[in-house]
C-alpha cells in the first residue's frame, strides 16, 4: 500500500522535485502505518487482495455481459404479447464462504435485470423472480462458481473459510 499511495502522490503532483518526494513519502509511511493500527491492515491482506484482483476485474466483465443479456430477455418477455410473465419467489443455499462474497452475489442477482434479491441469511439466498425461467440455474450459477474463483483463486473454484 506504502507503494500506491506514493505513487498516486506522484501522479497527482505531476512533476517531481525532491521535496515533493519527501513529502510524499512521509505522509505515504504516515497513512500506511494508520492503516495498520487502526482499520486492520497487514502486507498479507494486501497480498490476497491483489493475487485476487485479476478474477474480480475478469467477474465484473463477465457481469456486464450478464446484465445485458438479462435485459434482453427481459425485454422480451415484457414487449411479447405471446409470452407471459409468471414471477415466482425461489431459495437456494450458496457454497460461498465469505460474507463479502454472498453481499456480491446477492448484488450481482439484484443488479441482473428481472431478479432482486430478497433476503440472504448465512447461505440461503430467496430471489424473487419476473419469470420461472429467471429463476432456472441460480442454484449452482456461473455467477456462484465465478465468484467461488475470487473468493479464494488459489484453489479454482473450492470454497474455503473467511
Amino acid at each position: 500500500m506504502l507503494v500506491v499511495l506514493f505513487a498516486f502522490w506522484l501522479l497527482l503532483n505531476g512533476k517531481w522535485t525532491v521535496e515533493i518526494g519527501l513529502v510524499g513519502f512521509a505522509l505515504a509511511l504516515l497513512i500506511d502505518l494508520f492503516a495498520w493500527k487502526y482499520m486492520g491492515y497487514s502486507p498479507k491482506r494486501s497480498a490476497a487482495f491483489i493475487r485476487r484482483l485479476p478474477r474480480a476485474v475478469a467477474y465484473a466483465v463477465w457481469l456486464v455481459g450478464a446484465v445485458i443479456r438479462a435485459a434482453f430477455a427481459t425485454i422480451r418477455l415484457i414487449w411479447s404479447p405471446r409470452l407471459i410473465a409468471e414471477p415466482r419467489l425461489t431459495s437456494f443455499r450458496t457454497r460461498l464462504k465469505s460474507r463479502t462474497a454472498r453481499v456480491m452475489l446477492g448484488n450481482s442477482i439484484t443488479l441482473t435485470p428481472g431478479t432482486i434479491t430478497v433476503d440472504i441469511r448465512e447461505d440461503a439466498f430467496l430471489v424473487h423472480c419476473l419469470d420461472t425461467d429467471f429463476a432456472q440455474g441460480l442454484e449452482d450459477s456461473e455467477m456462484e462458481r465465478r465468484l467461488l474463483a475470487v473468493e479464494d483463486p488459489g484453489k479454482e473454484g473450492e470454497p474455503h473459510d473467511a
